[in-house]
């Protein structure tokens, strides 16, 4: 009977979360539409799940997440919610990717919404590609909740302190191009083409010395708080890393030979 069950979780895991792989970038899209892709526990699941296949397969090189239908994320299944249902799922929290997101970059496609949990989904994103009249927000002292799956962290260290206290305090939604105006978005483009933008975002980075692009990430997400001079001394293991790989070496004679490098991220 515990077999069955585990089936029928994997299999609400699988259709809650749709996943694709697109030279070398996984495309994970959150396939709950007509629930305006708010999140349960099988969405949940299904995003750790897609997130532990971009860790662990070497061809992968970065991922895009983006929303079935209208629009991204309206966050929290609230019906789930009053049910007992959790929305955290595979060790990684809410949606099964704020609190611990992959180690290789991640960026969000945002289309028609990111309100609450969906907003803080995008927000554990690297890199976020909204169409120009998506919708941003954490409305949830509105149903008193609060933004608890990193917004309330994350906001005020990406835009004015102010501004995010304003957010989080009145529920203000606001739109890509004011978000994109805070610092709070990549790019903006028009309605429609933010899957496309951020697969050529995401093309990009795969494009690179993986080696190079996973350091990069971890150096900008573990030291950018601390005081400089510790960042500086902390940075030196992770340069001389770099300096020894065979990344670099190929990378310096792909230079050199004009022509693309080889890489194999060591």
């Amino acid at each position: 009977m515990a077999g069955g069950e585990d089936g029928t979780a994997a299999g609400a895991a699988a259709d809650a979360v749709l996943t694709e792989v697109r030279d070398g970038v996984l495309l994970i899209t959150l396939n709950r539409p007509e629930a305006r892709n708010a999140v349960n526990l099988a969405l949940a699941a299904g995003v750790a799940a897609a997130v532990e296949r971009l860790e662990a397969e070497d061809d992968l090189r970065a991922g895009v997440i983006t929303g079935a239908g209208k629009g991204f994320s309206s966050g929290m299944d609230l019906k789930a919610f009053l049910q007992g249902e959790t929305p955290h799922a595979g060790g990684r929290g809410f949606a099964g990717i704020c609190e611990l997101p992959p180690a290789k970059p991640m960026v969000a496609a945002v289309e028609g919404f990111a309100v609450a949990g969906g907003l803080e989904v995008a927000l554990s994103c690297d890199m976020i590609v909204a169409g120009r009249s998506a919708r941003l927000g954490i409305p949830e002292a509105r149903r008193g909740l609060i933004a608890g799956a990193g917004a309330l962290i994350r906001l005020p260290r990406r835009i004015p302190r102010h501004v995010a206290m304003g957010m989080a305090l009145t529920g203000e939604v606001i739109d890509a191009a004011r978000g994109y105006e805070l610092g709070r978005g990549n790019r903006v483009c028009a309605d429609g083409e933010a899957i496309g933008t951020a697969l050529e975002v995401a093309r990009a980075i795969a494009a690179n010395g993986p080696l190079a692009v996973r350091v990069s990430k971890r150096i900008v997400d573990e030291l950018v708080e601390l005081p400089e001079a510790e960042a500086w001394a902390r940075q030196e293991a992770y340069i001389e890393q770099i300096m020894e790989s065979s990344d670099a070496r190929e990378g310096a004679a792909a230079f050199a030979e004009k022509r693309d490098p080889v890489w194999t991220g060591t």
